[in-house]
């Protein structure tokens, strides 16, 4: 089994809204393209409303942002929940193609990364979280009195500590993140949590 890199709506209405947006799709795009080079799936995430809303499919910001420069090989996996596997066919699809590792990024920290990487654990998905690879709003949680990056490194500290029955979360920098080709007889690395 193996990894995959999931892309949680990075999309062109709400990359400029977060913190740091356009530094982190960049990120993420060199992400992509690493997890290419090594056969990992690409997966990215949509979020989607109804029609006349601001997530309204047919409005041009729902799309995926330019900036990640998806290829034809990756998959674009449309959502109408904070949980990205809720009535999705996001954990058939990974099972598809025996992914055991998501290798978790996007937006937001506290919204839609916090309930996938949730979910995944309790669909016995490993989950790396790339500690640098997801942002919050650009103030943060102001009824919090919590900063962006206070938002970040609060929900890195949480994910990572929290007791699961199902998977496993790591944290890993971005620039550590390593993606194999799972062969026979292969083991996960535990310092980057990405099947070598």
């Amino acid at each position: 089994m193996s990894a995959a890199l999931l892309i949680v709506d990075v999309q062109e209405m709400l990359v400029p809204l977060v913190w740091r947006g356009e530094e982190l799709a960049d990120r993420i795009a060199a992400l992509a393209r690493r997890a290419r080079r090594h056969g990992a799936p690409v997966v990215a995430l949509r979020q989607v409303g109804p029609a006349g809303t601001p997530f309204d499919p047919e409005e041009p910001g729902t799309r995926i942002s330019a900036r990640l420069g998806l290829g034809p090989t990756d998959l674009v996996v449309a959502k109408t929940a904070t949980d990205a596997f809720y009535r999705t066919d996001l954990a058939a699809l990974l099972a598809e193609r025996d992914v055991d590792t998501v290798v978790l990024t996007g937006l937001a920290t506290d919204y839609c990364v916090d309930a996938t990487a949730r979910s995944a654990l309790s669909h016995g998905l490993d989950v790396v979280l790339v500690a640098d690879g997801h942002s919050p709003a650009a103030d943060g949680d102001p009824a919090a009195g919590l900063t962006a990056e206070q938002v970040v490194d609060r929900h890195n500290r949480l994910l990572s500590t929290a007791i699961h029955p199902g998977g496993t979360l790591r944290l890993v920098a971005a620039e550590e993140v390593v993606f194999e080709r799972a062969g026979p007889g292969h083991r996960p690395d535990r310092s980057t949590g990405v099947s070598r």
